[in-house]
């Protein structure tokens, strides 16, 4: 699948590899010589620990790198009068009368626990290019649906943005 990216987030992920590279590999190559030093192999749990922590690291870098290499560059610009990328958006919910925060963001950033929703998932994608006062119908699957108005856009960043992990 072909991610689409922002020019942060392409950053984000390269100065991730690059940590992983310099920082987390020697760490990993290291804590596994010593726990091979400590002799019998097959009973030596900080061995198979350390070998596995490797192992997922190289495997993360090898994600982050073939994501990059697919990456569909996309723009984070948007009109300051409509819904786009790192805008913060205040929604009034029909049907339970309250109002909900959520800041859209690629799917890479994408958070719910915190409240950040990626412009692929049914409500980002519905509300986006929409603008304030916009009545938006949301269909979340095929047998429910609801409506939410757009009471305010703010323009963000994603400075304090992180990439979801695996």
């Amino acid at each position: 699948m072909r991610e689409k990216l922002t020019k942060t987030d392409i950053q984000k992920i390269e100065e991730e590899i690059e940590h992983r590279k310099l920082v987390v590999r020697p760490e990993c190559l290291s804590a596994v010589r010593e726990a091979r030093a400590q002799g019998d192999l097959s009973e030596n749990f900080e061995y198979h620990a350390a070998k596995q922590a490797k192992n997922q690291n190289e495997s993360r870098i090898r994600y982050l790198e073939n994501m990059l290499k697919n990456a569909i560059v996309i723009s984070d610009e948007s009109r300051d009068d409509e819904v786009g990328l790192n805008n913060t958006v205040t929604l009034f919910m029909e049907d339970d009368g309250e109002e909900e925060v959520y800041k859209l963001v690629t799917s890479i950033r994408g958070n719910s626990m915190n409240n950040m929703i990626s412009t692929e998932s049914p409500l980002g994608r519905a509300i986006l290019h929409h603008k304030v006062g916009d009545r938006v119908l949301i269909k979340a699957n095929e047998t429910y649906s609801y409506y939410v108005t757009i009471r305010r856009i703010e323009n963000t960043d994603s400075s304090g943005d992180t990439i979801r992990r695996y």
